[in-house]
């Protein structure tokens, strides 16, 4: 086995646990369609069963998903719930690189809304 600076470098376990966690957090387009929409802004689960056509059973499987990936957070509001992205620059940061990445290797796609200049022109 070769033992240089490659070596050093090769992430532990639990990093690379983690690291999963996260892509399969991402891994699934009803995951990736509610993340799009937190995006814009704070959303309760009825408002993303509505948005997304889905059942409310399935939008709290998704979101319980993403609440264990640190991806969102929830509040109370009254007798509801509402949820956010816990960090939303990381996340948009990780959909830009990703939208990046599938230009790159010839699959261009946005998955995620555009921000700043390039959405006002």
């Amino acid at each position: 086995m070769p033992d240089g600076p490659a070596d050093a470098a090769l992430p532990e376990p639990a990093a690379l646990v983690a690291a999963a966690c996260l892509f399969r957090s991402l891994g699934e387009p009803s995951r990736l369609a509610i993340v799009a929409h937190l995006m814009l802004g704070e959303h309760r689960v009825v408002e993303l069963t509505e948005h997304l056509g889905l059942a409310q059973s399935t939008v709290s499987a998704h979101l319980k998903c993403l609440l264990d990936c640190g991806i969102v957070e929830v509040r109370p509001q009254g007798r509801a719930s509402v949820y956010s992205l816990a960090v939303p620059a990381q996340v948009l940061a990780v959909l830009e690189a990703a939208e990046g990445l599938l230009a790159a290797t010839g699959d261009a796609v946005t998955v995620g809304p555009r921000f700043g200049a390039e959405a006002r022109s």
